[in-house]
């Protein structure tokens, strides 16, 4: 793979083929643009770069005093050949689960491709998870080694490592400069063996998804599903993993490399020798000052950060007495957006002078500043986990960021549709992946098929891969495809609420909306089996303190604010607005403010902050059943 700057010519966009059954598109393919891998591994990545282009940064590690120091194709191979080597020295063998915790850091990324050297499957775990559910996640995965970033984690294992006869190692990334060390004595062919060992069909990791009930799955993604993901995207993506005006692409990870999401992206990066820099805070004010000192050129991120970062950019522009400023700047970008998707899709001129002139006037004032927020240097944003919406996606496009929306799961190595290129449509989720096919199932569920999607889920009572497909993976989710092949997502299929007049209802398209509004955190859409449909709402922390401190109303507690009639009047215009996307039969009738967030630790978000819905159904059972009785 080339280096990103001397990058050949983008290839051009290829079609997809439609299939229409009754007059409605029912199955969508894109042909692939890269090769099939047929032999070799993840493992090779870091040694044919340093072969190749030795001198290239492919990597950035954040120092002590703040700076950003690049580490070199050839640092990084010696750094996993040197890992790889103690790993061997420390007894672990080929197909080993080596399980790592821990946030978004440069070790992650190491411990990953010395463990693939080495021959071993790493199994991610996510560091906020508990010690029951790290426990069954090493006990499943028969993990013999776990790699933690801190001593308390370790030390939190204790009370269960009684029950985990095979892990015979925890190392904390401390530990690690001693593990290498041990292996300073192992040939260097040993590891060279191991790596000539590994195909594309070997197993790479060992990915549990979270899940919103019952216990998580492990998920087995061999190398050959990354390589027909990363590949193809690399491909098709081209302007984000290439360069920017002569910029080297960067970008600055701070999503969960336990997380798939994050995951595909890391390993992009080193198959595209794109500069590569981890962030292990998602906090706005710590991920802002790591976004300032590294200035990436693209971004990977779910839809909570660009909300911030809009939300926050309004809230300031408010305390400057500028708020009708922003409003109308954010209007113009909009209208500029959908300017320019009309006229790719032959239905508009684009932007108009009028329009052009007023997105120039405002980009000084209000849109060099979003995209200062984020770095000054992002021009497109990889953007998934939840929909975006349309009128942010918009925003951006306006606004000089170009977002790439995408959708996938864990059992699909990340994503399995993207928005194309120079060809977006907002409010979707793209076309299918190249390589890839989406099928629509009678029932509205969305089928995927292609060299990315996984053969099966680990049995860990027999250590072998259960097979979950006969070529078509059905995803749970229920989606549309429009005339042109682009895949909407409408819900989930056991989300799904039917009131007791039989109206279907996909709770998705106004949670997702509201969400977006900078005084709400989080909002869960009820109804089955109900006469009509009601919502839960949470409030956003920054979001509602700059409320507070704009209407003077800090001394309310808790249970005064989320009974306060300016706030309620303010939150029921935002449903008022959510409630324009649907019917009348789907809309919200009535609603409730909670005093408490929705978060992981208290039982009610996935560590990829998915809704619990049958916890929190069970547990504000009370607030729920108020809703229809009062």
């Amino acid at each position: 793979m080339p280096r990103n700057s001397t990058a050949p010519a983008s290839p051009p966009l290829v079609e997809p083929h439609r299939e229409v059954r009754d007059g409605v598109v029912r199955e969508v393919s894109v042909p692939p643009l890269a090769p099939v891998v047929t032999e070799g591994s993840l493992a090779d990545i870091p040694y044919t770069n340093a072969e190749q282009a030795p001198a290239d940064p492919v990597l950035s590690r954040k120092g002590a005093d703040g700076t950003w120091r690049d580490v070199t194709a050839r640092e990084f191979a010696a750094e996993v050949q040197a890992l790889a080597k103690g790993l061997i020295a420390q007894g672990l063998h080929p197909g080993d689960r080596l399980a790592i915790m821990a946030r978004t850091t440069y070790e992650w990324t190491l411990l990953d491709f010395a463990a693939w050297a080495a021959g071993l499957v790493t199994v991610p775990v996510y560091p906020t998870s508990s010690a029951f559910q790290t426990r069954w996640i090493l006990q499943d995965s028969a993990a013999v080694a776990l790699a933690v970033e801190t001593g308390p984690q370790a030390a939190a294992l204790g009370p269960e490592r009684d029950r985990l006869p095979d892990l015979a190692h925890v190392w904390t990334f401390d530990d690690l400069a001693g593990v290498a060390e041990s292996g300073s004595g192992t040939d260097d062919q040993e590891v060279a063996k191991r790596r000539a060992e590994l195909s594309p069909d070997a197993a790479a990791t060992l990915i549990y998804t979270s899940g919103t009930t019952g216990r998580p799955k492990g998920c087995v993604l061999t190398h050959g599903n990354f390589f027909a993901e990363v590949d193809n995207a690399i491909e098709l993506l081209h302007p984000v993993f290439k360069s920017v005006s002569r910029e080297p692409a960067s970008t600055l990870l701070f999503l969960p490399l336990s997380h798939v999401f994050g995951r595909m992206v890391a390993i992009g990066c080193l198959r595209a020798r794109v500069r590569l820099g981890h962030a292990p805070s998602i906090q706005t004010e710590d991920l802002l000052a790591d976004l300032g000192s590294f200035r990436p050129t693209f971004l990977l991120a779910i839809p909570y950060v660009l909300e911030k970062v809009f939300n926050t950019g309004r809230a300031t522009a408010e305390k400057l007495g500028r708020a009708a400023s922003f409003d109308r700047a954010a209007r113009i970008a909009r209208r500029y957006g959908e300017a320019v998707e009309a006229a790719e899709f032959g239905t508009g001129d684009g932007p108009g002078l009028g329009l052009r002139v007023a997105r120039a006037l405002y980009d000084p004032l209000v849109y060099r500043r979003i995209r200062a927020a984020l770095g000054g240097k992002v021009r497109y944003a990889i953007c998934g986990g939840s929909p975006l919406g349309r009128r942010l996606a918009a925003f951006y496009a306006g606004a000089g960021i170009e977002v790439f929306e995408g959708y996938g799961l864990t059992e699909t190595t990340a994503a399995a549709t993207v928005t194309p290129p120079l060809k977006p449509r907002l409010g979707t989720v793209g076309w299918p992946m190249p390589g890839t096919s989406v099928r629509i199932a009678d029932d509205g569920e969305v089928l995927l098929s292609g060299g990315q999607v996984f053969g099966g889920y680990w049995d860990g009572q027999s250590g072998a891969v259960q097979p979950a497909h006969d070529g078509w993976f059905g995803t749970g989710d229920v989606g549309v495809l429009d005339a042109e092949g682009y895949l909407s997502i409408t819900g989930r299929k056991k989300d799904i609420l039917i009131t007791t007049g039989g109206k279907n209802v996909a709770p998705a398209p106004l949670e997702d909306w509201l969400r977006a509004h900078p005084l709400v955190g989080q909002c869960m859409v009820v109804g089955d089996n109900r006469s009509y449909i009601t919502a839960l709402i949470t409030l956003e922390p920054d979001g509602i303190a700059h409320w507070r401190q704009m209407k003077k109303k800090q001394d309310l507690t808790a249970a005064e604010l989320v009974r306060d009639p300016e706030l309620l009047q303010t939150l029921q215009k935002a449903v008022d607005e959510a409630n324009k996307l649907v019917s009348r039969a789907e809309s919200i009738r009535r609603f409730t403010v909670l005093p408490g967030d929705f978060t992981e630790e208290s039982g009610h978000l996935t560590p990829s902050l998915k809704l619990k819905r049958a916890a929190i159904e069970r547990d504000f059972a009370a607030e729920i059943e108020g809703l229809y009785t009062k």
